[in-house]
């Protein structure tokens, strides 16, 4: 699974902005702000890891959450080229209205 259907699922999107928000979360303290059970957010951090999405330290007992570059730079670049694409619609756009003022300006006199 990619980094974006594993971010399709609002529980999922919520799970990354609370950990991005605080940096390392166990799997405990995650839960915790969800009214789910334990289990069903486990399903939903096995999937954000396995999409690198998070990355999961085991320490004694704990699983501790944090953001994964990987999956991050996934969803960074392709929004990056969505942006870059739109500019260059939107400066599209200006030209052609620049055209038509110009047109109506001429027009008029």
């Amino acid at each position: 699974m990619n980094a974006f259907a594993a971010i399709a699922d609002e529980t999922r999107r919520d799970i990354v902005k609370l950990v991005a928000k605080n940096g390392e979360l166990t799997s405990t303290e995650i839960s915790q702000n969800f009214q789910m059970s334990p289990p069903a957010i486990s399903q939903h951090l096995k999937v954000l890891k396995e999409a690198k999405v998070l990355h999961m330290k085991k320490e004694a007992q704990k699983r501790i959450y944090s953001l994964d570059q990987t999956g991050m730079k996934e969803l960074e670049d392709w929004m990056i080229e969505i942006r870059s694409l739109w500019i260059k619609r939107l400066d599209k756009l200006d030209r052609y209205v620049l055209k038509l003022k110009m047109e109506r300006t001429n027009v008029k006199k």
